[in-house]
């Protein structure tokens, strides 16, 4: 099967740190509800703790507490020991971080007629929503 034979939307990561402590928890019930409605697609959830000293090492889901367990096992194999390592090196000393990998399944559709049609991405990007705002209220002042 080659990669024109395969409805997937694109991929993308996400690492989101927590200072001083493990995530409550507050944001799981967007997360599920993104999975739920079939905009996104988890492929892995890795946990990840560095301390004050620099240690690293990854939590498991179970040891988070019972609002964690529907994600429980969300796995592909994709993040590797490396990917956690890489990751890592981008988190404070003292914080806890999740690192998702997921399909915007959204995109799947679009994205496999591109591939069909010969089409391929080139280029990507993410604009940080601060970067919007502040360009919408400098835009809005303006006029």
């Amino acid at each position: 099967m080659n990669d024109t034979e395969i409805e997937m939307g694109p991929i993308d990561y996400v690492l989101v740190e927590w200072p001083d402590r493990q995530p409550d928890g507050s944001a799981l019930p967007h997360l599920v509800d993104l999975v739920d409605r079939g905009l996104i697609r988890l492929l892995d959830l890795v946990v990840v703790a560095k301390g004050e000293d620099g240690t690293v090492a990854t939590i498991e889901i179970a040891d988070l507490g019972d609002e964690f367990a529907v994600f429980e096992g969300v796995s592909t194999g994709l993040v590797g020991e490396e990917d956690v390592s890489e990751a890592a090196g981008a988190l404070e000393p003292g914080t806890t971080a999740a690192l998702l990998v997921y399909e915007n399944a959204w995109a799947a559709p679009f994205a496999t007629a591109v591939r069909r049609s010969g089409g391929q991405l080139v280029a990507g990007g993410r604009i940080p929503v601060t970067d919007v705002i502040a360009a919408l209220d400098e835009l809005e002042s303006a006029a």
